[in-house]
């Protein structure tokens, strides 16, 4: 396991200069990108570290540290700040920026089926590559259920195609075989990515931060395409943002909904009930039922014959069910994403399991 004790003192001093550093973690469904940005929130030396993510929820924030939160941004006492990505992402960049104190760098997690080319751009291609420096791609992949067929996915392919690190996370639940034939057949995609190895998300993060990796020049013909096509569909698209003084965003869709995703298949199915799972029918359903094409699903149940709160987490062929007391009325809330689901089926299949 790699040892998070080695550390770089003057970590902070080796960032660059122009413009806040900015690294995006990317990778497909259930690599363990929420593991990493929580690893580096845990082993941030003295950074200042501003993560911005889509939900609060896997991000493990100590209520000791707890200073202050808003609807959609959370301070700690150590100088961290946690903000969601639910204005748009320009907009959340832009409430970082202007805080008064300092941030040494920002990470922004995608989602597992994004495509990173539009974020990417977003800070090359407009104004705020005068503000930030893009200083690295991550991608996470999981060791033991990556597979080719994953890249059926033409997101799961430019996560990493465009990746100046990849990171090989769970490696431990992985033969040493396949991690080297999985190693030997990315560097096919992205030749000259660096490839490091973890386990539950744990790398010294030197490595990962503060980096340079990211060439923007070869980006350019990237964002002539992508402002060719901007203008041919989206002639009057801008975004003025409002404070002391006016931006204009004239970047389409911030990276978040893309048409790519119609195209991939996915799916993603919200289930909820204020009525309380039988465990052994939803056990069934998890080894019997669930259709294989299912990627992630996660979410908090309530069994009929448990008094406590589960958190469920799934990434393919496993879950773990954490147990803790609710403080809220009990109920079950469940997302599930996968590709080319029946989600009436897998509705129905769920609400069978309830008492």
């Amino acid at each position: 396991m790699t040892n998070l004790t080695v550390q770089t003192p003057d970590l902070i001093s080796e960032l660059p200069k122009k413009g806040m550093p900015v690294t995006i973690i990317t990778g497909f469904l259930g690599s363990g990108k929420t593991t990493l940005l929580n690893q580096i929130l845990k082993n941030r030396q003295d950074l200042k570290v501003a993560v911005l993510v889509n939900e609060f929820g896997d991000i493990n924030i100590d209520s000791q540290l707890l200073v202050s939160t808003e609807d959609d941004m959370v301070e700690l006492s150590n100088g961290c700040i946690c903000c969601t990505i639910n204005e748009g992402l320009v907009d959340a960049v832009y409430r970082v920026l202007e805080r008064e104190d300092r941030i040494d760098c920002m990470v922004i997690e995608t989602t597992g089926i994004a495509d990173p080319l539009p974020i990417i751009l977003t800070f090359l291609g407009t104004e705020l590559r005068d503000l930030t420096s893009l200083d690295s791609v991550l991608t996470v992949v999981d060791s033991e259920t990556f597979t080719t067929d994953h890249f059926e996915s033409e997101s799961a392919l430019k996560q990493v195609a465009f990746a100046d690190i990849v990171l090989l996370n769970k490696t431990d639940l992985a033969p040493p075989e396949k991690v080297e034939e999985l190693e030997a057949y990315i560097r096919t995609i992205k030749e000259g990515a660096r490839i490091l190895y973890s386990q539950h998300g744990e790398v010294p993060l030197p490595l990962i931060l503060g980096v340079g990796l990211t060439e923007a020049d070869l980006f350019h013909s990237f964002e002539t395409e992508e402002k060719h096509e901007h203008h041919e569909h989206e002639h009057h698209h801008e975004h003025e943002h409002h404070h002391e003084h006016e931006h204009h965003h004239e970047h389409k869709h911030h990276g978040h909904h893309s048409n790519h995703l119609d195209n991939d298949g996915f799916v993603s199915l919200s289930f909820q009930s204020d009525r309380p799972f039988d465990v052994h029918k939803f056990q069934e359903f998890l080894t019997e039922e669930m259709p294989f094409n299912v990627f992630r699903a996660k979410g908090i149940l309530w069994f009929a014959d448990s008094p406590m709160r589960h958190i469920f987490q799934l990434s393919g062929p496993r879950y773990e069910l954490e147990a803790c007391e609710w403080l809220t009325p009990p109920k079950n809330q469940l997302v599930v994403i996968g590709r080319n689901l029946d989600t009436a089926e897998i509705r129905e299949q769920l609400n069978s399991c309830l008492v």
